[in-house]
């Protein structure tokens, strides 16, 4: 079937390359601030890493800027009915890390603290504590828990529709369907973005590819160290008797995780034996470890049926933690990628941070010890709350 929509703008101070949370959210604040911004996807929006989150929004991180990045992105997810103004059903019910040896416990006591002194109200739970939060929970290894109540879940897709929608009212122009193609450099600028349709004239891309930003940045030369990587999601039959406000739980040990969805559970956990590709099969050869734990951790959830499942993709770097800067070689090429599984909590703050690098003005936090050159440095900033 041909396309039928409006040719590609000639010109727009801005192009962004990924429809997802981070590229949506940029484009929303970009527009917000008056930018002329035109967003690319090649699909659909959110039809990459952001449609198949888990939906997880939490502030419990070990690395103070993931903190600090992820309580803006929570001030931002609460008011998001009223600016951009769209329901993405945010349920602050908590997360639950299920802690079971004494190094977990003495690493995520640390974690709190360094939370606490940013004003969060995350706190390590007694064993007994952590059951009664989440009656789920069986197991006589539980030492304690970390447990931050104004954490939770909500829908992935709502937040980018919603991102999309505020944007567009704004006068940014987003297309999908349109994939890039090259992104031509004159000496070390940037000059142009060619897509299957058409070329936009331009001086700054944002790269927010998700998983597919080490092509995009391929395209003027700039190395970034993202690997794809394959995560699945089941979801059970209904559960009765849930609790309204089971928190978000994790075994953290496992990296075993389920929270509410409708009637019934999201879960998943990572496969130790996965290898990284772009993949987005749905396979069982994981679903009989998955079980192990799930009957020694939660056995009531082994009993339910499954009623479907996705599978979606990490975009991992080598120290689990997120690629944000501008390039040094090439003027005007921004990225944020590379989030390793918590691009989805972080957006809302991401978007703000792109708008601000844009403009050349302060960004809130100090994003400058995530820019891509920390990897030549040796200068690795591990987070250890990861999934």
């Amino acid at each position: 079937m041909p396309r039928h929509h409006a040719p590609l703008p000639e010109y727009a101070s801005v192009v962004i390359v990924g429809g997802g949370v981070i590229g949506t959210s940029a484009a929303f604040h970009l527009a917000e601030a008056g930018v002329d911004v035109v967003l690319l996807e090649r699909a659909q929006l959110g039809s990459g890493s952001t449609s198949k989150a888990a939906g997880g929004v939490r502030t419990q991180f070990s690395d103070l800027l993931n903190i600090q990045i992820a309580k803006r992105s929570m001030a931002a997810f609460r008011e998001f009915g009223r600016r951009p103004g769209w329901e993405i059903e945010l349920k602050q019910v908590g997360y639950l890390f299920v802690l079971t040896s004494e190094s977990e416990v003495e690493e995520f006591e640390q974690s709190v603290a360094l939370q606490n002194e940013c004003g969060l109200d995350s706190r390590i739970l007694t064993a007994a504590e952590a059951r009664r939060r989440c009656p789920l929970l069986e197991g006589n290894d539980i030492l304690a828990a970390a447990f931050s109540p104004g954490d939770g879940h909500a829908t992935p897709e709502g937040v980018v529709q919603g991102y999309a929608f505020g944007a567009r009212g704004l006068g940014a122009h987003i297309r999908v369907g349109c994939d890039v193609l090259a992104i031509d450099v004159r000496g070390s600028q940037i000059v142009e973005v060619v897509t299957d349709d058409g070329r936009i004239r331009t001086g700054t891309v944002i790269c927010a590819a998700g998983p597919w930003s080490r092509s995009c940045g391929a395209m003027v030369g700039v190395e970034l160290p993202v690997t794809p990587l394959r995560r699945q999601i089941l979801f059970t039959e209904a559960i009765d008797g849930l609790p309204p406000d089971l928190p978000m739980t994790i075994d953290f040990a496992s990296t075993f995780y389920f929270h509410r969805e409708g009637p019934g559970l999201l879960m998943g956990m990572s496969d130790p034996d996965e290898q990284p590709g772009f993949s987005v099969e749905t396979t069982e050869d994981w679903i009989p470890g998955l079980m192990d734990i799930v009957r020694r951790r939660a056995p009531r959830i082994a009993d339910v049926g499954i009623r479907g499942g996705w599978a979606g993709l990490y975009e991992m770097t080598p120290d689990h933690n997120a690629i944000i800067g501008e390039a040094a070689s090439v003027s005007r090429f921004l990225y944020a990628s590379g989030f390793s599984g918590h691009g989805f909590l972080q957006g809302p703050a991401v978007g703000e941070i792109l708008r601000d690098m844009v403009l050349r003005r302060p960004t809130f936090v100090d994003v400058s010890p995530l820019s891509v050159e920390r990897f030549d440095a040796s200068a690795l900033r591990p987070e250890y709350n990861i999934v």
